[in-house]
């Protein structure tokens, strides 16, 4: 089967330029060619595709120069080939020098094949090294921009801790009839749509830990109904079809709630008219021979499929061209963040699974999660909180947190529960307030992971050198320091993220307490 190729012949000879298409055609080309001998046709012959150009040196009206710089400044990226029978050597060195990719005599045609095929390769190659060249300089955006949203992530947190903390003690103190308590309930609920943006932000940048357990992605669906259903506007209607005899799945069930929110939402947002949104799990295999029904399909196997479908308004093909770029949106300014199809490719991704989108303009969208079956018995449900006050005690505890806000009110909640706490704002602090301390042992330090002078993981490995007996609680906004590996905390290594609320911070304290005391926490 011939190449076809483009041809732009510059030449004021039409049996010369025949010669130049023969010589193509008998090389396996079938070109597609033109002929100009002018400034004003080259011009416009230079506004359709165009592959190679090949051009005489010398013409009556034009010259070859002329041309290649007209051909430089519309099409520079194009091979321009000198095919001249007057050109001497010192001409082929300027007209070199000039931008043109080779030359080639007319009475040596048999050079023609080869220096169009060079010259085509060369492109190929430049294309390549050009797209190797964006992507190695999108991948060092996306680290930057991962550890900014890290670190936003983590100082958002704090922030979070503080707003979560003290509206707690204020429903705590304010009884339901009182003014303040809906105040205070309305303050909880847009912190903790701050903790799922946070959330995001650390799903995105690779820093939240993956948990998987083994679901079944049907149920997680059908418990998250009512939740989904107070996401969507009373025009829009929502059905959930869950799949028969589904096989299990191996995922983080947060991860799952988090990728129905964004969906669902994204949906909602589509259908400013009202409309309909489907959800339905079934079980389904792929194979490699299997014809594409109008979505990429993944890799051969067995899949748990995760299908969200909408009445909506749809997407062009340009929108749907950057459609997992993290901050993409087509939202207002102040709607949106970008982050939603972002953030679910990962997580589906970090699952071992894949995500596609189906969507035409006003013909609604598709999302299909594929992710694989797994052979595995279901994971047992996690125990509940237990309910009832916090519990108390009189331990001595060093509290170590360089955010002024959060030792505050961590020092606030740990004392009204009777303990006696040393505060200090860094790793420094913490081991010369440990060390200076005369009134008996202290129980347990509380080490933010990440701090000036040092850090809490390094005042621990000090204080239990010096303090064997100590117990040591780690927080962090972070979730990947060096406490944290592949998503699991190191053996033995007491955690609590932030935010964190203070009836959890009371409970993880008296847990850790309680325990027998063993070599952990080394």
């Amino acid at each position: 089967m011939k190449t076809a190729l483009n041809v732009l012949i510059v030449e004021d000879s039409p049996h010369d330029a025949e010669l130049f298409v023969r010589e193509l055609r008998r090389g396996g080309f079938d070109p597609k060619w033109q002929r100009v001998d002018n400034s004003p046709d080259l011009i416009a012959a230079l506004q359709r595709k165009v592959d190679v150009v090949l051009s005489d040196y010398t013409m009556p009206h034009f010259d070859g120069l002329s041309a290649l710089k007209i051909c430089r400044e519309l099409s520079p990226d194009v091979p321009y080939i000198f095919v001249s029978g007057t050109m001497g050597e010192e001409r082929a060195v300027e007209s070199l020098q000039n931008g043109a990719t080779d030359y080639v005599l007319k009475d040596r045609l048999i050079r023609l094949l080869p220096a169009v095929r060079r010259a085509l390769r060369e492109i190929d190659e430049r294309a390549a090294r050009k797209s190797v060249e964006e992507q190695f300089a999108q991948a060092q955006k996306m680290e930057v921009v991962g550890r900014l949203a890290g670190s936003v992530a983590h100082d958002f947190n704090n922030i979070l801790t503080v707003i979560l903390g003290y509206t707690q003690s204020v429903l705590a103190q304010v009884g339901l009839d009182h003014p303040a308590h809906n105040h205070a309930q309305e303050v909880t609920h847009a912190a903790k749509h701050g903790v799922e943006l946070t959330r995001q932000l650390l799903s995105f940048s690779r820093k939240q830990p993956f948990k998987p357990g083994v679901l079944n992605l049907g149920k997680v669906v059908v418990e998250m109904n009512h939740i989904l259903a107070r996401l969507l506007d009373e025009d829009v209607e929502l059905k959930i079809v869950e799949g028969k005899d589904l096989r299990p799945v191996e995922a983080d069930a947060g991860y799952i709630s988090q990728i129905l929110l964004n969906l669902v939402v994204n949906a909602r947002d589509a259908m400013p008219q009202g409309g309909k949104v489907l959800i339905e799990t079934s079980n389904a295999r792929f194979d490699k021979r299997q014809p594409p029904d109008l979505f990429d399909p993944p890799l051969a196997g067995a899949y748990v499929v995760l299908t969200v479908r909408d009445t909506g308004m749809g997407m062009s093909d340009e929108v749907k061209a950057h459609l997992f770029e993290p901050f993409f949106t087509t939202k207002s300014k102040g709607e949106g963040t970008g982050l939603g199809l972002a953030t679910c490719q990962k997580m589906v991704t970090q699952c071992g699974g894949h995500i596609d989108v189906q969507s035409k303009i006003n013909h609604g969208t598709t999302v299909r999660v594929c992710l694989p079956q797994s052979n595995q018995k279901l994971s047992e449900p996690a125990a509940c909180v237990a309910a009832g006050p916090p519990p108390r005690g009189t331990e001595t505890l060093l509290l170590v947190e360089d955010e002024p806000s959060v030792r505050r009110l961590a020092t606030d909640v740990l004392k009204a529960l009777g303990y006696k706490v040393l505060s200090a704002s860094d790793g420094e602090e913490g081991l010369n307030a440990a060390q200076t301390y005369p009134d008996g042992p202290i129980h347990l330090a509380i080490a933010d992971v990440v701090m000036p002078r040092m850090g809490g993981k390094d005042m621990a490995a000090w204080l239990k050198a010096t303090f064997p007996e100590m117990k040591i609680l780690y927080t962090s906004g972070y979730t990947d320091d060096a406490i944290v590996r592949h998503g699991d905390l190191d053996a033995g290594v007491e955690f609590l993220a932030k935010p964190y609320l203070p009836d959890t911070l009371a409970r993880k304290v008296r847990e850790i307490l309680d325990r027998k005391t063993t070599n952990q926490n080394k």
